[in-house]
């Protein structure tokens, strides 16, 4: 019991971190249709709303460098907490704007401290998580993400209700500081992660973490067997990461360090790239400016988008570990592509008025369907990946470096997205759903599959494959590295280099 209070207490603090972070995502796409908050900064243009709302990402770029430089002296719940508290002193900067320096301003600030969050949060989720329960757990974070999107389109919604106050909008931007609030309460009681203890060499804290969250006496086999693993693993890698070049780094090396780096930036890229932001931000503006709808109209059908991804979300928490992460981001681009396709052959033929409604509500059909398989696919592995795919010594950095990517292409798809529905329409739809197709050969190629693996699994997965180098396919060095006996894999890889170095003789 006390073992499930333990990881329970850290996946809803993840959850609560993670709503906080959709809830800031989502805010703003009601906001640009709320007349006081134009009217308060005198009706800025749509390259202005859209720097107003991409302000917020620079800030998350700048966060994802204090935690790459110091995310591993901290700790993982360190981090978050001072996330948290600088999240709330951005939010109350934007409550109590009166013009845009001071709006800008607590954008920029509060994205600091949400992309420290979006780092902390999926190492801190994975690194306390069952190998077997790992991907799970963090679908479910990222559903109570889209639950922070769920409550300000009904929020903004309710607002419309009294369209002549400034409360429509300075509450919504202020309501934030709550969700950060009860983060940080919830970080307190939880524990810290015991690989990141063994990092900071606090055997005995790591042991005591690990009686929290296992259940078991601190002299159990158990908890003894981990506590070795993770020195071990950690020893392992200060020595193979010590002795390597900067050169050595980007070339490989026994852990594959560049090449694990790639792959874990690559998913957010696949992600933002593949047009999420374009309805996470702005769906309320793409339904009145593309689609002609009301204001009110617009807010209800977002708001039930967000429901539907939150849905197809949870249920992503069933086949995630069960299909995998590959498969399913496969699945995602591919169906995300035939979305936008849609979305833009239903807007091109609809006509200039919308007069063609059959077309009309084609298109509008495809953002929904779009969000159903978004859901099932790139809606989580983009925040798992990373934290899986790197090692323990590189896990911070790597996550980082992801996370960095993911908020420079939300920068840069938040920013020109007003400005391009304005100029080119239907077309910049079309531009995602090739986008989407192009990510297919490469996720085939290239992606390695983590589902069901310990994270040491994973770092054994790529020294197997390391050593033996073409002659042992990645399928085998995931058998491999799931096999406990040592003796055997050595003897499978000793066999693999005797096979490539055997000379020939006719």
């Amino acid at each position: 019991m006390k073992s499930n209070f333990a990881r329970h207490s850290v996946t809803i603090a993840c959850g609560s971190g993670f709503l906080l972070f959709g809830y800031d995502q989502g805010v703003f796409g009601g906001l640009l249709s709320n007349k006081p908050f134009l009217e308060t900064f005198n009706n800025p243009s749509s390259t202005v709303q859209g720097q107003i709302v991409a302000t917020y990402d620079i800030g998350c770029i700048m966060g994802t460098i204090v935690s790459m430089v110091a995310g591993d002296k901290l700790g993982r719940k360190r981090s978050i907490l001072i996330g948290c508290v600088i999240l709330i002193v951005g939010g109350i900067l934007q409550a109590a704007s009166y013009s845009l320096a001071p709006m800008i301003v607590g954008r920029i600030v509060a994205g600091i401290g949400n992309g420290m969050n979006t780092i902390a949060i999926p190492i801190w989720q994975a690194e306390t998580a069952e190998a077997h329960n790992r991907g799970k757990l963090i679908v479910l974070q990222l559903v109570t993400n889209i639950f922070g999107i769920v409550i300000t389109n009904w929020m903004n919604y309710g607002f419309t209700y009294i369209p002549n106050s400034a409360i429509s909008w300075r509450f919504p931007l202020a309501f934030q500081c709550f969700f950060a609030m009860i983060t940080i309460a919830l970080v307190f009681v939880s524990p810290e992660s015991p690989r990141w203890l063994v990092m900071r060499n606090r055997i005995e804290d790591a042991k005591t973490t690990l009686v929290r969250l296992t259940g078991r006496p601190i002299d159990s086999p158990e908890v003894v067997q981990e506590v070795r693993q993770l020195v071990a693993s950690v020893h392992h890698e200060a020595e193979v990461q010590s002795s390597v070049t900067i050169k050595e780094v980007f070339s490989g090396g026994e852990q594959m360090t560049f090449r694990r780096i790639l792959l874990g930036a690559g998913t957010p890229f696949f992600q933002q790239m593949g047009g999420t932001n374009v309805i996470a931000y702005y769906l309320p503006v793409v339904l009145v400016r593309s689609f002609g709808m009301t204001d009110r109209m617009a807010l209800i059908l977002s708001a039930c988008d967000s429901m539907s991804l939150m849905f197809w979300g949870a249920m992503a928490a069933l086949i995630i570990d069960r299909i995998g992460r590959r498969k399913l981001m496969m699945f995602g681009v591919t169906a995300s592509s035939v979305c936008f396709a849609m979305v833009a052959v239903g807007l091109r033929y609809s006509g200039p008025d919308g007069s063609n409604k059959g077309m009309s509500i084609l298109a509008v059909t495809f953002i929904f369907m779009y969000y159903v398989f978004y859901g099932l696919s790139l809606l989580s592995i983009p925040y798992m990946y990373p934290a899986e795919i790197n090692s323990q010594r590189m896990r911070n950095t790597g996550t980082s470096i992801a996370t960095a990517v993911n908020w420079i292409f939300v920068y840069v798809v938040v920013v020109i997205t007003p400005t391009a529905i304005d100029n080119i329409g239907w077309k910049y739809y079309l531009i995602f759903a090739v986008f989407n197709i192009c990510f297919l050969p490469i996720i085939w190629r290239w992606y390695v599959e983590t589902a069901n693996l310990s994270l040491e699994q994973i770092d054994n997965l790529f020294r197997i494959k390391h050593e033996g180098g073409s002659g042992i396919s990645w399928k085998e060095a995931r058998r491999l590295a799931l096999i406990e006996n040592t003796t055997e894999v050595d003897d499978k890889l000793q066999g693999v280099n005797q096979a490539e170095h055997v000379e020939v003789r006719y």
